[in-house]
């Protein structure tokens, strides 16, 4: 009987693989995005695009697993959703209010753990956020949240 019930679930498992997940599009030529329009920070920059750039952006890199049913549907979801909310690929293009609450939702999101989603460091190790890189991005989400005002 687990036999059977076993090879049941390798069957399901081997047809997903068949419904394409339809993953977001990577585009590496971004002329409106934030890191090659403003100047951020090195560390910074290096924060952001190892825990926010793969699901905020063109810039996308999938991992191997993103290939795989059913993570493969759960990855282009996020990555669908996190672009929707937020691109830095497309920052440029934003209007200054839509800019400062970006900035806003960064601070707040990564200040309370929310960002990035509990999930994503588990399977990327540099993605992960000491206290002090938490600060250290909100610190300067405000302090960019100022210059951005004052335009």
């Amino acid at each position: 009987m687990a036999r059977r019930i076993l090879l049941g679930l390798a069957g399901i498992l081997l047809v997903m693989q068949l419904i394409p997940a339809h993953l977001p599009e990577v585009k590496t030529a971004n002329p409106e995005d934030l890191l090659a329009n403003n100047p951020v920070p090195e560390e910074i920059a290096a924060m952001l695009q190892n825990t926010c750039y793969d699901c905020h952006s063109n810039e996308t890199q999938y991992p191997w697993y993103a290939y795989v049913a059913p993570v493969s549907f759960l990855v282009a979801s996020d990555t669908r959703e996190g672009r929707e909310h937020l691109n830095f690929s497309a920052w440029q293009s934003l209007s200054k209010a839509d800019k400062l609450e970006a900035l806003d939702d960064i601070g707040e999101e990564v200040a309370e753990g929310e960002m990035p989603l509990k999930v994503y460091p588990l399977m990327h190790a540099q993605a992960r956020l000491s206290e002090e890189d938490r600060q250290a991005l909100v610190t300067w989400a405000e302090e960019f949240a100022e210059k951005v005002f004052e335009e």
